[in-house]
């Protein structure tokens, strides 16, 4: 008997197909804030440069998990949290508790690829 919320392995987005469904259930597990002011140091706060593709390593700690046969990893980049966490005004300001409607800008963030950047995630694997 298939269970309402069961994931069929072959019902995902095929490569390259911009996944719409996953077809069933999905669990986050691990959801943080990482503030690119403090991604050099929590005493200096720095800006990130634009348009500048720079390192961001992002350990999962105590997020154990096991992925069997057919599951599939979504990894999800955004700038904001909003509603959920404080807005980011996309402007490097002092303080973003202070800043004003004109620090709030849009923004584009960007995954880069390539054999010189290459994007990727590293994960142990146990047997």
């Amino acid at each position: 008997m298939r269970r309402k919320n069961s994931w069929e392995a072959d019902g995902g987005p095929k490569p390259g197909q911009y996944a719409q469904s996953l077809n069933g259930y999905e669990l986050p597990i691990a959801m943080e804030v990482r503030r690119g002011r403090y991604l050099q140091s929590y005493e200096t706060p720095h800006a990130l440069a634009a348009n500048q593709p720079i390192e961001w390593n992002i350990p999962l700690r105590d997020h154990d998990h096991v992925f069997l046969k057919g599951h599939r990893i979504m990894v999800q980049i955004q700038s904001t949290w909003f509603p959920l966490i404080d807005r980011n005004p996309q402007k490097f300001v002092p303080s973003i508790y202070k800043a004003s409607a004109s620090d709030f800008v849009p923004a584009t963030q960007r995954i880069y690829c390539s054999p010189k950047m290459p994007s990727h995630l590293v994960l142990p694997v146990m047997r």
